[in-house]
C-alpha cells in the first residue's frame, strides 16, 4: 500500500507520517508512507493524507503554488483513492474559507469555514475535547466511544453542514469534529496528536474501503 502525505509547506507532516507508520504496524500492514510534493507520486498513491495548520487562505495558496500537485491530488481522489484531511486539510474540503478573505476550497462538502461562535470562550479552541457521535456512524469511528477525547487547535470551523458531519464537539457551541463524504473524510482535530483515539482513526483509515 502506497500512502502520500501531501507536502505543501503546512502541517505536522512528520507527525502525521509517524502516526500512519504506527497504525500500519499495529495492523500488520505493509505500508510505504511518503511525504511528497511530487505530482507523479501522488497520482500513484493508494491513499492520500492532507495535513494542515494555519490560515485557510495560506494553505490553499501553498497547495496551489506546487506545480501540478493540487490537480494530481484532486484527480486521484476523484478516481477513488481514500482521502483524509487533518485540521486545515479537512477545512479545505469545504466550499469556501472565510478567514480574513473569501477563498475557494475543493467543494467536496457543503458549507463554509467560518469563525467559531464560542460564546465568550477563549480562541483558538485549544486542547482536549470530547467527541460526540452516534455509534456505528462511520467506519473511521470504529473502536472509539462517544465521550473519548481528541486534541483541537483552531479558531475556524465548518458551518452550515449537517449531512456530511459524523462527529461533533462542544466549545461554547457545537463544532464539527469529523466529516465524511464518499471516499473523502476529514478531522478538525489533530489525529497525530490525539494519542490512542488518533491512532485508532488512522488505523481505521488504512483499512477503510469506501462504498
Amino acid at each position: 500500500m502506497n500512502l502520500a502525505v501531501i507536502d505543501y509547506g503546512s502541517g505536522n507532516l512528520a507527525s502525521a507520517a509517524r502516526g500512519l507508520e504506527l497504525a500500519a504496524s499495529r495492523l500488520g500492514i505493509g505500508a510505504r508512507i511518503a511525504i511528497t510534493d511530487e505530482p507523479d507520486a501522488v497520482a500513484r498513491a493508494d491513499r492520500i493524507v492532507l495535513p494542515g495548520q494555519g490560515a485557510f487562505a495560506d494553505c490553499a495558496r501553498g497547495l496551489a503554488a506546487k506545480p501540478g500537485l493540487r490537480d494530481a491530488m484532486l484527480s486521484r481522489v476523484e478516481n477513488g483513492a481514500p482521502f483524509l484531511g487533518i485540521c486545515v486539510g479537512m477545512q479545505l474540503m469545504a466550499a469556501r474559507g472565510l478567514e480574513h478573505e473569501i477563498t475557494q476550497g475543493f467543494g467536496w462538502i457543503e458549507g463554509d469555514i467560518a469563525p467559531i461562535a464560542a460564546d465568550g470562550l477563549r480562541l483558538p479552541h485549544m486542547g482536549w475535547n470530547e467527541l460526540s457521535f452516534t455509534p456505528g456512524a462511520h467506519p473511521l469511528l470504529e473502536g472509539i466511544e462517544p465521550g473519548d477525547h481528541a486534541y483541537f487547535v483552531h479558531s475556524y470551523a465548518l458551518a452550515s453542514n449537517t449531512k456530511d458531519v459524523i462527529a461533533t464537539t462542544d466549545y461554547g457551541t457545537q463544532i464539527v469534529a469529523m466529516v465524511a463524504s464518499g471516499n473523502r473524510a476529514g478531522t478538525q482535530f489533530h489525529v497525530e496528536k490525539s494519542q490512542e483515539v488518533g491512532l485508532t482513526i488512522l488505523a481505521n483509515f488504512l483499512r477503510w474501503t469506501p462504498q
